[in-house]
């Protein structure tokens, strides 16, 4: 582990390489998992007010867990998460016509309907953020869905720090990830000279 303010960041988000393919996993990640998208108690408001906008991309079967018990819920672990459909889908996926999965409320945000881009547990994946009394863990989460991201990740040497560059900005800022990719850059030629 590296230290960087009050974060905690795992020596994986800097070795482990990462590049998401969604031609091989179709954006499974929205799709599997034990419950939603975490949530900062913020982002609530924010998939509230893209409802409008989103709406009719969202399948009926999650219009109807929106309307029951809202954007999100409280899981097993204690965390607030997005709604999720039969225990799988987050309510705001939507489908491509070739089965691909992907965000609603990104498209929204590419498509200039909405100033909101997405969660940003989602942005950040396959970091995750766990927050502690007096520091946040930053660790890459391994799963086996996204293993066509590692090997894409290995082929084009891409680290999974600079692949999420633009979500670990928007987390923690641009002088953190300035931090990080400083150690980064050390921790490269340590092993180099190993």
């Amino acid at each position: 582990m590296i230290q960087i303010d009050n974060t905690l960041v795992s020596l994986d988000v800097l070795e482990c390489q990462f590049l998401c393919d969604l031609s091989h996993c179709k954006g499974v990640c929205c799709v599997e998992g034990d419950s939603g998208a975490p949530l900062q108690k913020k982002e609530i408001a924010e998939l509230e007010k893209a409802l409008p906008v989103i709406w009719d991309d969202l399948a009926p079967e999650a219009q109807e867990i929106i309307k029951k018990q809202g954007v999100a819920y409280i899981d097993e672990e204690g965390d607030i998460v997005t709604s999720i459909v039969n225990g799988k889908d987050c309510v705001f996926t939507c489908y491509d016509a070739d089965g691909t999965c992907k965000c609603a409320v990104e498209k929204a945000y590419r498509e200039g309907k909405l100033s909101f881009y997405k969660p940003v547990s989602c942005h950040l994946y396959p970091i995750r953020v766990t927050e502690y009394d007096k520091f946040s863990a930053v660790n890459y989460n391994r799963w086996n869905i996204c293993k066509a991201a590692e090997i894409l990740g290995k082929k084009e040497k891409l680290p999974v720090y600079k692949f999420l560059k633009e979500p670990l900005i928007r987390r923690f800022g641009q002088k953190w990830y300035a931090a990080l990719e400083e150690v980064a850059t050390e921790w490269e030629r340590q092993k180099e000279e190993e």
